[in-house]
């Protein structure tokens, strides 16, 4: 029986890296086993505070798998884990969680995910919530044990982060339509006091970048019209914030 899985990833880049934790996870696709297919790649940003060290924003990531079968589990481990291994910059801590939509843990680990938005958790808390579900450090202090738990109970919960990867996110014109990013699995919702509901054919701008949000399990854009031009609610922002102590501001890297 078809089976989702999250793989949630946190903690593998530096400062001035060419690749953050996104991009990693969204290369993890190619390394997917026969039967298996990338559903989309989710961020999640989890709390600022100057007592928890991060490289340049505190966020994690989850790759969505759709398995055949469940005994594929242990495979996908292995893989996930061997593409960690491969790829984690030296010098970081990363993090690797597994877990299948209908592992109990799910439960556990949404609440510390949640709860790691807001306030400072520990790896311990990270292990408790994950349960009998995979939690592995891979290197370091093993902190991304943190960022990939809370990775996985956030997007299992299916109301929190934005997508990097899905379908043809990445591939759509720069002006498109609310049809063609409908057919693409991206619903569109107009953000407004007195919102109608968006005509087929209406141009969306994205400016080459798109980010749906998680928003009841799915792929949800919103949208803004100003002066008859729609664009994302969400656009691009660049980010300077220094993260680790004596980290000097990093540079912008695509998730």
């Amino acid at each position: 029986m078809a089976v989702r899985v999250y793989l949630g990833f946190d903690d593998t880049d530096m400062p001035d890296a060419d690749r953050g934790t996104g991009k990693l996870v969204r290369w993890f696709g190619d390394a997917l086993p026969e039967g298996c297919t990338l559903w989309g790649v989710v961020r999640q940003q989890l709390l600022v505070a100057p007592e928890i060290p991060y490289t340049s924003h505190n966020s994690s990531a989850c790759a969505v798998v759709d398995a055949p079968e469940r005994r594929i589990l242990p495979e996908l481990i292995r893989l996930a884990v061997a593409h960690l291994e491969h790829l984690a910059l030296p010098g970081s801590d990363p993090g690797l969680c597994v877990a299948c939509e209908d592992d109990p843990a799910l439960a556990t680990l949404a609440a510390f995910g949640a709860l790691a938005t807001r306030s400072v958790v520990t790896q311990a808390e990270a292990y408790r919530a994950a349960g009998e579900a995979h939690l592995s450090g891979h290197g370091g202090t093993n902190g991304g044990v943190i960022g990939a738990a809370a990775a996985v109970g956030l997007t299992a919960r299916g109301w929190n982060g934005r997508f990097i990867e899905f379908g043809r996110l990445r591939s759509l014109p720069e002006t498109t339509s609310v049809e063609e990013l409908e057919a693409s699995g991206i619903h569109v919702c107009l953000l407004d006091r007195d919102a109608a509901t968006p005509a087929p054919k209406t141009p969306v701008v994205t400016g080459g970048w798109l980010r749906p949000m998680l928003l009841g399990g799915c792929a949800v854009l919103h949208i803004l019209e100003d002066d008859g031009i729609h664009r994302p609610a969400l656009r691009r922002e660049r980010r300077t914030t220094a993260a680790k102590p004596g980290d000097t501001p990093d540079k912008h890297v695509p998730d």
